[in-house]
C-alpha cells in the first residue's frame, strides 16, 4: 500500500494526514500522540475513528497539525480521518 494523504480543517486548525500500512503508530508534529495531546478526551478522539471501522493497529499516521488549539486540531485531524475511510 502506498501513502495515502490529505487535509482536514477545523476552525483556525488544519491538519495534514498521511496514512501508510503499518502497526497503529500515530505520531503528531514528530510526538507520539499521547505526548502531543496529554489530555485523555482527546486521546480517545484521537483513536476512535480506527475502533469504529475495526482498523485498530493495521495503519500508521504522521499528521501534521497547525494553527489553533489542541481541542481544533485534534477536530481537524479526526474529520480528515473519517473522511479517509
Amino acid at each position: 500500500m502506498e501513502m495515502i494523504n490529505a487535509i482536514g480543517r477545523r476552525k483556525s486548525s488544519v491538519a495534514r494526514v498521511y496514512l501508510t500500512k503499518g502497526e497503529g503508530k500515530i505520531l503528531i508534529n514528530g510526538k507520539e500522540f499521547r505526548e502531543y495531546f496529554p489530555q485523555t478526551h482527546i486521546q480517545s478522539s484521537i483513536t476512535d475513528p480506527f475502533a469504529t471501522v475495526n482498523a485498530v493497529n493495521i495503519y500508521d499516521l504522521n499528521v501534521n497539525v497547525a494553527g489553533g488549539g489542541f481541542k481544533g486540531q485534534a477536530e481537524a485531524y479526526v474529520w480528515q480521518s473519517l473522511a479517509l475511510w
